[in-house]
């Protein structure tokens, strides 16, 4: 059955940082527009992204829900606990945590570390039977992804044997029937990889935390079990194999069988480790018998991304190897399955492009030459080299350069800064000009002009010796609001200024124009307008004045014909006498 990758990524809480891309030691991150995706044919599933995302972006797939369908089912389950558990439940008692296992519905518990004991017996005898060689550990499922996808020419040395885990299920599944389910509680996630490649082996894969999350749903607290005597490992508590979780535990189980102590034992932790110490090496050119213990986790299981981080992990350690129960040595143990396992090569994953397509890359991002190749790390690959090929392939964009980034911005706004029309300037906190353009050095004299030319930006200047107004900066510093100052004037000059907040208390940016020539123009307007109404207002004066005299006369004129044209008096009807 096919599952989703372990790991995946909460796309809208990724913050585009880059920090699991700079920590995974295969690099097995793409970055699509601005958030970082987990690739899972590149991925080995160590963990690392999970460990180091500051948001926890970064999530393990929930197994949960297909855990309690397990238990729900017919068949009878068993557990598979980590040796790991006492360095990440300190003060719980082995009766305790079989008790809490059962009480979630499996049938038994038994201890991972069987397996490893199984895989420590049959290495041994395999070990003795080569004579010499390499003989690279298989133990950690993230190493062995690791060789085979990223140093295929060590996958022959790895020892052709199951994982401690693999050969545990095989043990139950011996014991028990192969009609049982079968879930490993551990601090590992490649343990889930394990989980889906082998279907028929292992059920199921859970984590530590996902134990936590399982008991507090159901209600269940260790210190509030009371375990029985029934609540016993089984088939039989484990021994020296408890030992693999830690550092060369491993190698310590293997020396104590009679014979290989003449060995010789290397541990190789954390990915990068395992990469630099097996680099150029030629496993058949070794006369040697000599065993590699790699753990793809710094410090072993014990320090793996998902163990707590309440104790160190020297406290860790101690706690597991009081847990050890060494029987009589030298140790004459022999397997008691078969677990042979066969690790084929895959190949690197990354293709190597070619030398004219990776220059095109890297002037994609302005690095013209070897002196522009700054290898800064900022962008999560370790040279600029390989973050042209993450270019080409598709994992990488080219906004990830920050030196590429910061110089494009710094083009654009000096760009902006000389074609702006009026002068610009940027202050920091303590008054000292961070940038400015020429139009804003000319403004304030001729002195301050040469010293442009000199020293362009005029870089950490003091602004009170170029402006007159260094106050409203400071206005603007402790207030954190914008001020707009019209006609300010300045010597025979007369500026426009706005002042505004780039970074609150920090940075200001002002924009000054000079209005000096504008107003001139605009006071000639107004003179000249001034005088054409004076002369309007002249003639209109006259006008009136004239329309008044004519307006008399014609009033006069108009009378004397009137009364030209009247009645006679000697016309004018008479009235009559009364004849009384």
């Amino acid at each position: 059955m096919d599952h989703a990758h372990p790991i995946h990524t909460l796309e809208t809480e990724c913050q585009d940082c880059y920090k699991c891309l700079r920590h995974c030691p295969v690099k097995a991150v793409r970055i699509t527009h601005g958030h970082a995706m987990v690739i899972p044919e590149m991925c080995v599933a160590c963990g690392t992204c999970v460990a180091v995302c500051p948001v926890k972006a970064k999530k393990i797939r929930n197994d949960l829900g297909r855990g309690r369908r397990i238990i729900a089912g017919a068949r009878p389950v068993y557990a598979s606990l980590a040796p790991s558990w006492t360095g990440q439940f300190p003060g719980v008692s082995t009766g305790a945590m079989i008790a809490a296992l059962r009480r979630l519905g499996f049938t038994g518990v038994s201890e991972t570390a069987l397996g490893a004991q199984e895989v420590s017996a049959a290495a041994a005898d395999l070990m003795k039977s080569e004579g010499k060689g390499i003989f690279i550990s298989s133990a950690c499922p993230a190493t062995v992804d690791f060789l085979r996808k990223y140093m295929p020419d060590q996958a022959a040395a790895i020892t052709p044997l199951h994982s401690p885990l693999l050969a545990h299920c095989r043990l139950l599944r011996k014991v028990y029937g192969e009609n049982i389910g079968v879930v490993f509680f551990g601090p590992c996630i490649a343990k889930k990889t394990e989980a889906d490649r082998h279907p028929g082996l292992l059920d199921l894969a859970l984590t530590f935390e996902d134990l936590k999350i399982w008991m507090e749903e159901e209600g269940l607290a260790f210190d509030a079990l009371q375990p029985s005597a029934d609540d016993v490992f089984v088939p039989q508590a484990a021994e020296e194999g408890a030992l693999y979780p830690v550092e060369g535990g491993m190698s310590e189980t293997i020396k104590a069988h009679a014979g290989l102590d003449r060995a010789k034992y290397v541990t190789l932790s954390g990915l990068s480790n395992i990469r630099r110490g097996l680099s150029d090496l030629s496993p058949e050119s070794v006369d040697d018998l000599v065993l590699v213990e790699c753990l793809a986790c710094k410090g072993g299981c014990i320090a793996g991304p998902l163990m707590s981080e309440d104790d160190g992990t020297l406290v860790r350690r101690l706690r597991v190897e009081r847990a050890v129960s060494w029987p009589e040595l030298p140790l004459s143990r022999s397997p008691q399955v078969t677990i042979d396992e066969t690790y084929a090569p895959e190949g690197n994953r990354v293709p190597v492009p070619s030398v004219g397509a990776l220059a095109e890359a890297l002037a994609r991002i302005g690095k013209q030459g070897p002196d522009d190749e700054l290898n800064c790390g900022g962008c999560g690959y370790n040279t600029c080299r390989e973050f042209a090929a993450g270019l080409l392939d598709g994992r990488a964009e080219p906004v990830m350069c920050v030196s590429h980034m910061r110089k494009l911005a710094q083009k654009k706004a000096n760009a902006l800064l000389r074609c702006f029309p009026s002068g610009v300037v940027i202050v920091d906190k303590s008054l000292r000009i961070v940038e400015c353009n020429e139009q804003f050095a000319h403004m304030f004299g001729d002195e301050v002009a040469q010293i442009y030319e000199v020293m362009q930006g005029l870089d950490h200047c003091r602004l009170d010796k170029v402006v007159p107004f260094p106050e409203m900066f400071e206005m603007v510093l402790d207030t954190d609001r914008e001020v707009h100052s019209d006609h300010y004037r300045c010597g025979d000059r007369l500026f426009n200024i706005t002042i505004f907040t780039l970074d609150p208390h920090q940075v200001v940016g002002a924009v000054v124009m000079d209005v000096t020539h504008q107003e001139f123009r605009r006071e000639q307007i107004a003179q000249r307008a001034n005088e054409v109404i004076t002369r309007n207002l002249s003639t209109v004066q006259e006008i009136a004045c004239r329309l008044g005299e004519h307006m008399a006369e014609t009033e006069i004129l108009l009378r004397e014909i009137a009364e030209g044209f009247g009645p006679d008096e000697y016309d004018r009807p008479r009235p009559q006498k009364s004849r009384e």
